[in-house]
Formats: C-alpha cells, sequence, structure tokens
C-alpha cells in the first residue's frame, strides 16, 4: 500500500512537473496489453488502438463505409503479420484525440477485423498512428492509465533519448546484452513481448549459442505467424538494466533490429515529441 501511495505522488509530481498544456485523458490498457484512446474521424467519435510505429492512421473497411470515404490509391501494406495486406490510401480525413484536431490527413483502409479479434477480443475500426504524436508533445502513463499534451516550456524529468526515423518509424537507443548500443524501434502499438529482427538474431548467433528457444503464435497487422521465442540475459534502455527478458524473433524482412513495446515502456514515465526528435524516459520504481 505505501508502495502504491508513492507511486501515485510521483505520477502526480511527474505530471505537474511536464507543464500542462490541456486536459488529461483516460488511457486504457486493454487485454493483451493494448492502448485504446478515445478519438474522432472526420467528426464521428470512436475508440482507436494507439500505436506509435503505424507509419499512418488505419481505418477498417467497414468504418470507412459509414464515413463514406470512397475512392482512392490501392497499395500493398506490411504489418507485423506474415504476409502484406492490401489498403487503400483516402486524402483529407480530419483526426481528433486528446484536445488536438488534425486536418486533412492520408490515412489507410484495410481489414481491421482480424487483428481486432485476436488482439482485442473484439471489434477494431481504428489505429490511431503516429499523427498525434507529430502533432504535439505527449506525456503517457501506461500503468497510471493517462495521456496528455504537455507544453514545451520546461525539459521533461527522466533521460532524454534522441529519436532517429528510420524507415517511416521512431527507433531509440538500446542495448542488447554485452553487444554494441543499436536502434530499436519505439512501439506503443507492441503489447506483447520485445521483437527481435531474425537478421539481427542471426548476426549475433542469438538462436544457435545454446539458449532454450520455444515458440509461440504472435503478429498483427497481416495475420498470425509462429515465432520462436528467446531470453535475453539483459536488455538496457535509458540507463536502466532490465534482465531476463522474453524476445519474439520477428521473421519480416522489413523488421528493425529490436522492437521495445508496452512489457518495457510500461516501466517508465514517458515523454514524447516527434516533431523535436526526442522521448523522455523516468523510471516508474
Amino acid at each position: 500500500m505505501r508502495r502504491s501511495i508513492a507511486l501515485l505522488l510521483l505520477a502526480a509530481a511527474w505530471f505537474a512537473a511536464a507543464a500542462h498544456a490541456g486536459p488529461s485523458y483516460t488511457l486504457t490498457l486493454t487485454r493483451g496489453s493494448r492502448l485504446m484512446i478515445d478519438a474522432k474521424i472526420n467528426g464521428h467519435p470512436i475508440r482507436a488502438l494507439l500505436d506509435s510505429a503505424a507509419e499512418a492512421t488505419l481505418l477498417d473497411r467497414r468504418f470507412a463505409r459509414t464515413l463514406k470515404l470512397n475512392g482512392g490509391k490501392s497499395v500493398a501494406g506490411q504489418g507485423s503479420g506474415q504476409a502484406a495486406f492490401d489498403a487503400t490510401m483516402i486524402d483529407g480525413v480530419k483526426l481528433e484525440a486528446l484536445g488536438l484536431s488534425i486536418p486533412d490527413q492520408t490515412v489507410a483502409i484495410t481489414d481491421l477485423q482480424d487483428v481486432g479479434r485476436r488482439l482485442l477480443g473484439r471489434r477494431l475500426d481504428v489505429i490511431l498512428g503516429r499523427e498525434i504524436f507529430d502533432a504535439a508533445r505527449l506525456a503517457i502513463d501506461i500503468d497510471g492509465r493517462r495521456i496528455e499534451v504537455v507544453s514545451r516550456d520546461t525539459e521533461p524529468r527522466g533521460v532524454r533519448l534522441d529519436l532517429v526515423t528510420e524507415h517511416g518509424v521512431e527507433t531509440i537507443p538500446v542495448q542488447v546484452e554485452s553487444g554494441a548500443p543499436l536502434r530499436a524501434t519505439f512501439d506503443l502499438g507492441n503489447g506483447s513481448r520485445v521483437l527481435i529482427g531474425g537478421e539481427f538474431a542471426a548476426r549475433t548467433h542469438l538462436l544457435t549459442d545454446g539458449r532454450p528457444v520455444s515458440s509461440a503464435r504472435g503478429g498483427g497487422l497481416g495475420g498470425e505467424a509462429n515465432r520462436q521465442i528467446i531470453v535475453l540475459s539483459s536488455l538496457e534502455i535509458a540507463g536502466r538494466r532490465f534482465e531476463d527478458v522474453a524476445a519474439a524473433i520477428d521473421r519480416q524482412a522489413s523488421a528493425s533490429d529490436v522492437n521495445v513495446g508496452v512489457s518495457i515502456l510500461r516501466r517508465f514515465w514517458i515523454t514524447t515529441d516527434f516533431a523535436q526528435h526526442a522521448v523522455w524516459l523516468a523510471p516508474r520504481d
């Protein structure tokens, strides 16, 4: 109980130090550790899955039809599943969330029903992508279930990490075991294990060095895939060392060396500023 009270007081102090620029909003943590927030698409209220590593917001085809979003250009997309998926790009869409209004955006229309059923156990209409992160500085407390837009007038608490854009997504510096520092995708849409790219795993012999290897089903858009599971002896991020970290091997050709999601990031109070190419991580405990 005392620890819980101390964490609440620390959280309050952290949000106060973030210099409020707007109200705090509820962040829902679903089964499977997916983050959901209230949003609007062309003025239509909706619950959206928040995904900092989605290059564009995605709308389910049936939901898009209710908004009369037609036409557009057909493209092939690549998610974290085993196959590419078909999408249609639509211009001129207005996104609203966290008190922000972002007009004239290009969104992708695709089938989200399979991923919604597997990840959430219910219908999914919208995956809100990096547009919301590009639009403002955000303070995010995953386990405290709070998210808000904050001012850029003060330096956030925590360790400042430079964001580097690679293949349309933002990456942060990490260290895997005793290896050299490398870049990891900053992925609030990843509610499961840390992901290790197949090429990186081969290069560093993570599957052939004698450690146990198991398997599990996983993957988002593009369908389910069977992934090999290993345990990393350590993963260091923002000066904090995590030990015995379960990680899944991502065999997609587009996979980054490392992908860090909610399983690790929930251990920090997070401040993001994609426009200024930075994220701040302050340990929760």
